[in-house]
């Protein structure tokens, strides 16, 4: 029995994948699947802010891909938005403040559909959870768990979108986030009925270390799988080490 650390990445099918999008980029991908079963529902990553760092491997993202298609049975997808660059390469197009970016999200949900992966959610983290809350109520998503969510590019009437349509939306904020806590986070979300806001005492914006980002993950699987929630901390079976210095698995 092994102790799941933060650079431990566990079994899965994984294939690089290109989306299109509808004015014509290429983004790059990955699709993370269980092994040897189908999945049981599917996460599609929107990542944070690409001008502030954010990518399809911020460590969130990355590590939902690395445990979550073992441990919960989900498959996962990531991918870079326009202009922005990982390991995995660089998307075609140029940033655009949540503008064009509106092509990235159905590129995405039309991989998931174009290869029949079930139950959709969406899974933003900051930047990411203004992406779903502005383009992700699709008739293809089941629902959406937000990381973060600073509303800066979403809106009223945004929300009033999901409102109506009835779909479950989580908002999972740190009590010390540096753009939207938990009180104000509820105030603001309050006009979604069935939203749930989560505040995580201690928890700040970009969810460092291995405790905060196994909460995040027991907060995703309990809606999207939770007959897998809370997730094992240990692992039997074989794994690999993510080496961040050489940029690959060992």
């Amino acid at each position: 029995m092994t102790e799941i650390r933060a650079n431990t990445v566990l079994p899965a099918h994984r294939e690089r994948v290109t989306l299109h999008t509808a004015d014509g980029l290429a983004l790059v991908g990955e699709l993370a699947r269980p092994l040897h079963r189908d999945p049981v529902g599917t996460l599609v990553c929107l990542h944070p802010l690409p001008t502030h760092g954010g990518m399809m491997d911020s460590h969130v993202l990355r590590k939902a891909a690395w445990r979550l298609p073992a441990l919960a049975g989900l498959a996962v997808l990531r991918f870079n938005t326009r202009g922005t660059r990982s390991a995995a390469g660089r998307s075609e197009g140029e940033f655009d403040a949540a503008r064009g970016e509106r092509y990235d999200v159905a590129a995405a949900l039309d991989h998931a559909e174009h290869h029949d992966l079930p139950r959709v959610w969406l899974l933003g983290w900051s930047f990411g959870t203004d992406l779903a809350l502005r383009y992700g109520c699709d008739p293809a998503v089941e629902g959406a768990v937000l990381l973060s969510p600073p509303l800066k590019y979403a809106g009223d009437e945004d929300l009033d979108v999901w409102a109506r349509s009835s779909k479950p939306l989580v908002a999972v904020v740190p009590e010390l986030d540096d753009y939207l806590r938990p009180d104000e986070a509820r105030r603001r979300f309050a006009r979604v009925p069935q939203a749930e806001v989560v505040a995580v005492a201690g928890g700040r914006h970009l969810w460092v270390g291995e405790p905060a980002v196994r909460q995040v993950l027991d907060e995703v699987v309990a809606r999207v799988a939770p007959g897998a929630a809370p997730l094992p901390t240990t692992w039997e079976g074989p794994y690999e080490t993510w080496n961040d210095l050489t940029g690959g698995r060992q």
